[in-house]
């Protein structure tokens, strides 16, 4: 899709409060947005809870329509749902991980996962549902084995990391797992097909290219070809991959760096998300959110793709941006999550040439 000729504006359609603290992260169910399945999200919080909003296919207006707590007993700092959006995961500072069951619009906490020495920051769901990661402040992720019954079995704790795990991510097609960390690197992790045998195959770090402080996020376009880091150091990286070598029996193909995206942050981004069409949207803590997309003019550039500036919207919230996520589904909807308690739904819609 061709971004660059046309011009978007960012319209904010609800403001959405009822945490009571900061909110650190949330995520769109995925079985949701098409069909006439009314948009959903999760949001989590200092305040310990997770609220669960929903738009309503008549008016169009969100509402929350659950409020899951008394489970976790600190700040809930992650959520994810299962690629059939029938259970969400969260994390909390509490050291737990909590599975909820969605059973005809409540939702009951069927397991509770135990390991981390402390803080959990990250969750992360694998393409097929039968996998689960997390990570923590104790350096360390887990991999989790879903099991019947709600049972769920730690078959790897991966430790390589020498500082807290910000962030866990599986990639979109495969069973490879990506981490990011307070130690300015990504690790990827694989499993050599030797009964749960998972391995660091490669590091990410300054030396090849890599953030040279606390790298936050990460997320993938949507063949998997392609990633994108956000860190404390003021940028975003581009990396990528042949995923049809990797995809082969060839065995692992290791990522490359191809382009730093700096001098559009002078705070530290938070969160970054790619979506299904090519924009990468970014959240800071200069309180704003901007999107980036590929530059097709390629005229002159030897190195690699290179990514312009499509949007900046400057005071998205009063406080820091922790989480932006693009919604599945038909519509181009964004929302992100603040230090300011809130959270706003947004969409990217072109503007009408004038």
């Amino acid at each position: 899709m061709e971004f660059l000729d046309e011009r978007f504006k960012l319209r904010e359609i609800q403001k959405l409060e009822g945490h009571s603290d900061r909110v650190w992260s949330l995520a769109w169910n995925p079985a949701t947005g098409v069909a006439g399945v009314p948009y959903l999200f999760a949001s989590c919080s200092g305040d310990k809870t997770v609220r669960i909003w929903e738009e309503s296919l008549t008016t169009g207006s969100w509402n929350c329509k659950a409020v899951l707590d008394e489970t976790h007993t600190r700040t809930v700092r992650s959520c994810a749902w299962s690629p059939s959006g029938n259970l969400l995961a969260t994390v909390s500072f509490d050291a737990t991980t909590a599975i909820w069951e969605n059973v005809g619009g409540d939702y009951e906490c069927v397991s509770t996962l135990e390991g981390h020495e402390n803080e959990v920051k990250s969750i992360s769901w694998n393409a097929s549902g039968s996998l689960i990661a997390t990570c923590g402040r104790d350096k360390t992720v887990w991999i989790w084995e879903v099991q019947p019954g709600h049972e769920y079995e730690c078959v790897a704790v991966l430790q390589g990391h020498t500082q807290d795990v910000k962030m866990v991510q599986w990639h979109p097609t495969m069973d490879v797992l990506f981490s990011c960390s307070y130690d300015n690197s990504i690790k990827i992790w694989a499993d050599d097909g030797d009964d749960d045998n998972w391995t660091c195959v490669q590091t990410l770090d300054e030396p090849n290219n890599g953030h040279s402080s606390t790298v936050w996020a990460l997320s993938f376009n949507s063949s998997g070809d392609k990633m994108v880091s956000s860190s404390d150091d003021l940028t975003l990286k581009i990396w990528g991959t042949d995923l049809a070598r990797m995809q082969s029996s060839e065995g692992y193909t290791p990522w490359r760096h191809l382009c730093t995206i700096s001098g559009y942050h002078d705070r530290t981004i938070f969160s970054v998300h790619w979506s299904r069409e090519g924009i990468i949207a970014s959240g800071a803590a200069d309180d704003a959110i901007r999107f980036f997309v590929e530059n097709s003019d390629k005229d002159g550039l030897v190195d690699g793709p290179m990514y312009k500036l499509l949007l900046k919207e400057e005071k998205a919230h009063e406080m820091d941006v922790n989480s932006v996520q693009w919604s599945p589904g038909e519509k181009r909807l964004l929302a992100s999550a603040s230090d300011d308690g809130t959270i706003k739904v947004w969409e990217l819609a072109p503007v009408a040439p004038s």
